[in-house]
C-alpha cells in the first residue's frame, strides 16, 4: 500500500502538471484507498511529498475529478496537523468558489472539506471568513430548507456541521452567523426535517453554541423554537437525546420572553414527567437528568410572567407538585422545591398566600433535617425562601409565631458564608416592621450568642455580603427594639465600633441605619457607650459626614441629631468643641433642604448653650 501510494503521489504531481484526466483519476482513487486504510499515515505521506499545493489546480467545477479532490481534502483535514498546511497550500479560496456550483456531490464534499479544515483551527476559520464561505453556506441552507429528499438532508447536515465547526467557541464568528439570519433558518429545519435524526442533532448542537450569545436570544424569541424543542423533547426516549435538548434549553431559558414561550409550549409538564420517572432511581444518568430537569424548572420560575402563570393564585397543579418535592428524601428535589418557593415568593400576594397555606412549616421541617452535617445548598435555598416570605409586614408575626427565628438560629454555627448571609437576611426581615417596636427584636437583641456572632461576622472582610448583613442586623436589633437591654448587649459584645464604621459605608441606606442606631445607643445608655464612642472616633466620623458635600440630607440630619445626643458626655463634648462643630453647623442653616436647615439651627443653639 505504501509503495502504491508513493507512486500515485509522484504520478499526481506529474499528471496535475499536464492534467491528463485518466491518470489523475486513478491517482486520486489510490489516495482515497490509502486514506481509508490508514488516514494518519497516508496524510503524513501526502504532506511530506508536497502534494497539497497541486490540489487547487484540480478544484474546478468543470472537472470530473473535483468531488474526489474535495473528498481527499476532507479526509486529510480530519487530522489536526493537516489543517494549517491545507490553508497554507491555498485550498480555501478554490473550495469556497466551488460553493457556487449546483452539483450536489461537489457541494457535499466541499462542505465536508471546509468543515474539517475549520474544526478547532483558527487559521482555517480565518481563511474561510476572508473568502466569504459562511455566507454562501448559509444561503444554501436557506435555499434547500424545504426539500426533504434524503440526499438533500445529507447535504444540509454537512452544511450545518460546517457552520458549527466554523463558529464553535468563537463569539465574533457566532455573531456573524446571527447577523446573517442563520437562527430562523435552523429553527425551520428542525420543524421540516424532524424525522432526520443526524440533521436535528446537528441543529441542536448549533443552537447550543449560538444560544450562549446574548445577542442570539432576541432572534430565538422571534421564532417558534420553544414549540419545536418541546415537540422534539416529547418524542425522545434516549437519555443522550434528552440531554442534547436540555443543553439548548438551559441557555435559552435565561431569557424572560423565551421562558414564557417554553411554559406556554408545555415544557413544564415534560420536566415534571422526567422528575417523576427519575426521582426514585439511583442510576447515575437518571440522577443527572433529575438534576437538569429540576434546575430548569427553577430557572423558568425566575421570569415574573412565567412564574405567575405557573402559580395560578396558589392553586396551580405545577405549584402543588413542586411543593411536594420539599418533604422528599432526595436532596436535589428538596433543593429545587425550596428554590422554587423562593422564586414564587417574589411578590406580596404570593408570599401572603403561601404563609397562610402552611408552607413555612414545610421549610422549617426541611431545615431541621439539615442542621447537623446538613446539605449547604439546601440550607441556603430554604433560608432564601423564608427570607422572601418574611418581606410582607403581615407575614412577620405569623412566621415568628411559627418558630422561624428559633430554627434559623440553629444555623449560627455555620461556617459557610452563603448560609450565614441568608440567615442574617432572614432574621433582619423578620424584625423589620417599619417603625413598630417588636418583642422579637428584644428577644434576639438580648441573645448574647447571636450578638457575639454578629460582631465576629462584622469583621468578615473576605465576605462583604456577610459583613454588610451583620452590620445591618446589629443596627436593626437596636432600631426595632428601642430597648436599653439590647443596647447594653450590643455595647458589651463590642458592636459599637462596627456601627461607627457602618456610618461611613458607601451605601446611604446603611449609613442612615447606623446613625439611627448610634443615636438610640447615645439616648439609652450614653454612659456605658462613651468609651467605645471615643475609641471608634465617632465625633471625627460625624465631622466628616457633615463637611462632605456628597452626604445626603438624611445623613446630615441624623449626624446632627447624634451630635446633640453625645453632648452629655464630657470627653465627647470636648472633642466636639475642639473640632469647631459650630462653624460646620452654622453653614448648614442655609442648606436647601428645609429639615436639614431647621436641625442645623437647633443644633447650633444647643452647641452654643453648652460651649
Amino acid at each position: 500500500m505504501a509503495d502504491n501510494l508513493s507512486e500515485a503521489l509522484k504520478m499526481l504531481k506529474l499528471s496535475s502538471a499536464c492534467s491528463s484526466n485518466d491518470s489523475v483519476e486513478s491517482c486520486l482513487d489510490c489516495l482515497l484507498k490509502a486514506l481509508a486504510h490508514n488516514n494518519v499515515e497516508a496524510s503524513e505521506k501526502i504532506l511530506e511529498m508536497g502534494v497539497l499545493p497541486q490540489l487547487p489546480a484540480l478544484l474546478s467545477s468543470q472537472s470530473s475529478c473535483t468531488p474526489k479532490v474535495a473528498n481527499i481534502i476532507a479526509e486529510v483535514a480530519k487530522n489536526e496537523f493537516m489543517r494549517s498546511p491545507c490553508v497554507e497550500a491555498g485550498l480555501i479560496p478554490p473550495l469556497v468558489q466551488l460553493l457556487n456550483c449546483k452539483d450536489q456531490e461537489i457541494l457535499l464534499q466541499t462542505g465536508r472539506a471546509l468543515g474539517n479544515i475549520c474544526y478547532d483551527s483558527h487559521e482555517g476559520r480565518s481563511a474561510v471568513d476572508q473568502a466569504g464561505g459562511a455566507q454562501l453556506v448559509a444561503d444554501h441552507i436557506r435555499a434547500l430548507a424545504q426539500n426533504t429528499d434524503p440526499p438533500n438532508g445529507k447535504l444540509l447536515t454537512v452544511f450545518c456541521g460546517m457552520l458549527m465547526n466554523y463558529s464553535n467557541d468563537n463569539d465574533s464568528l457566532q455573531a456573524q452567523l446571527i447577523n446573517m439570519g442563520v437562527i430562523p433558518t435552523l429553527v425551520k429545519l428542525l420543524g421540516i426535517h424532524s424525522q432526520n435524526t443526524s440533521l436535528t442533532e446537528m441543529c441542536l448542537i448549533a443552537f447550543g453554541n449560538l444560544a450562549e450569545l446574548e445577542s442570539s436570544k432576541e432572534q430565538f424569541a422571534s421564532t417558534n423554537i420553544a414549540e419545536e424543542l418541546v415537540r422534539l423533547f416529547r418524542k425522545q426516549v434516549e437519555h443522550e437525546k434528552k440531554e442534547m435538548i436540555f443543553e439548548v434549553l438551559a441557555p435559552l431559558a435565561e431569557n424572560d420572553v423565551i421562558k414564557l414561550q417554553l411554559v406556554e409550549a408545555g415544557l413544564v409538564e415534560c420536566l415534571l414527567e422526567v422528575v417523576a420517572q427519575t426521582m426514585d432511581s439511583d442510576r447515575e444518568e437518571d440522577m443527572a437528568q433529575l438534576k437538569t430537569a429540576s434546575d430548569l424548572m427553577v430557572l423558568l420560575l425566575l421570569g415574573d410572567e412565567s412564574m405567575q402563570k405557573l402559580f395560578e393564585g396558589g392553586k396551580g397543579s405545577v405549584f402543588q407538585r413542586v411543593l411536594s418535592w420539599v418533604p422528599s428524601n432526595n436532596h436535589q428535589l428538596q433543593l429545587a422545591g425550596a428554590l422554587a418557593i423562593a422564586n414564587f415568593a417574589r411578590n406580596d400576594g404570593n408570599c401572603i398566600h403561601m404563609v397562610d397555606t402552611g408552607i413555612v412549616q414545610k421549610l422549617l421541617e426541611l431545615l431541621d433535617r439539615h442542621v447537623e452535617e446538613g446539605n449547604v445548598t439546601v440550607q441556603h435555598a430554604a433560608l432564601s425562601a423564608l427570607r422572601n416570605l418574611a418581606i410582607p409586614v403581615v407575614n412577620k408575626s405569623k412566621m415568628l409565631s411559627a418558630g422561624v427565628s428559633d430554627v434559623v438560629l440553629k444555623f449560627l454555627q455555620s461556617e459557610m458564608p452563603p448560609v450565614q448571609f441568608k440567615l442574617l437576611g432572614t432574621l433582619r426581615m423578620l424584625i423589620d416592621t417599619q417603625g413598630i417596636k417588636t418583642d422579637a427584636a428584644v428577644q434576639l437583641g438580648t441573645n448574647t450568642k447571636l450578638v457575639e456572632r454578629l460582631v465576629e461576622w462584622c469583621e468578615a472582610k473576605d465576605h462583604a455580603g456577610v459583613m454588610g448583613e451583620s452590620n445591618r442586623l446589629l443596627s436593626a436589633l437596636i432600631r426595632h427594639s428601642k430597648s436599653k437591654d439590647v443596647v447594653r448587649t450590643v455595647i458589651q459584645g463590642g458592636g459599637v465600633k462596627h456601627l461607627v464604621s457602618m456610618a461611613m459605608s458607601e451605601h446611604m441606606i446603611m449609613q442612615n441605619e447606623a446613625l439611627v442606631a448610634l443615636g438610640l445607643i447615645a439616648a439609652l445608655d450614653l454612659g456605658l457607650a462613651e468609651k467605645d464612642f471615643v475609641g471608634a472616633n465617632l465625633v471625627q466620623v460625624l465631622h466628616k459626614l457633615l463637611t462632605d458635600e456628597r452626604s445626603a440630607p438624611e445623613i446630615k440630619y441624623n449626624s446632627m441629631i447624634l451630635i446633640c445626643a453625645v453632648m452629655g458626655s464630657e470627653p465627647l463634648h470636648k472633642e466636639v468643641q475642639s473640632l469647631a462643630f459650630i462653624d460646620v453647623v452654622s453653614k448648614l442653616r442655609s442648606h436647601e433642604n428645609k429639615t436639614v436647615a431647621h436641625q442645623a439651627s437647633l443644633t447650633e443653639q444647643k452647641l452654643t448653650a453648652q460651649s
